[in-house]
């Protein structure tokens, strides 16, 4: 990855105070031992790895600047992307939310 996409991303990581963008929920810069309450299991933990995510992907023209890139956990990140047809961002947040206000996220 570019520096200045990870300097991008480190800056929306300090500004969403270390949670993600989509779902909320606290991730982790360096090692899984960040987050707070009860040791996760590894797999649980990588889930919630700090992610680029990029609000307009690169392949539909959105660029590697500070109001296109958020912090993202690695699990939002990787079910926005795996669709055939991503949603927009804010259509995935709102979608996201629901799922965590039902408890049926991560």
């Amino acid at each position: 990855m570019p520096a200045k996409t990870q300097i991008l991303r480190n800056r929306a990581f300090l500004a969403q105070s270390k949670c993600c963008y989509y779902c909320g929920v606290i991730m982790w810069l360096a090692s899984p031992g960040e987050l707070p309450g009860p040791r996760l299991p590894r797999r649980a933990a990588a889930l919630l790895r700090r992610t680029a995510e990029h609000l307009v992907p690169r392949s539909e023209g959105g660029q590697d600047i500070a109001g296109n890139i958020a912090a993202a956990c690695a699990h939002c990140n990787r079910t926005r992307h795996k669709r055939k047809r991503p949603p927009s961002a804010l259509a995935y947040m709102a979608e996201v939310r629901r799922r965590v206000a039902r408890r049926e996220w991560h």
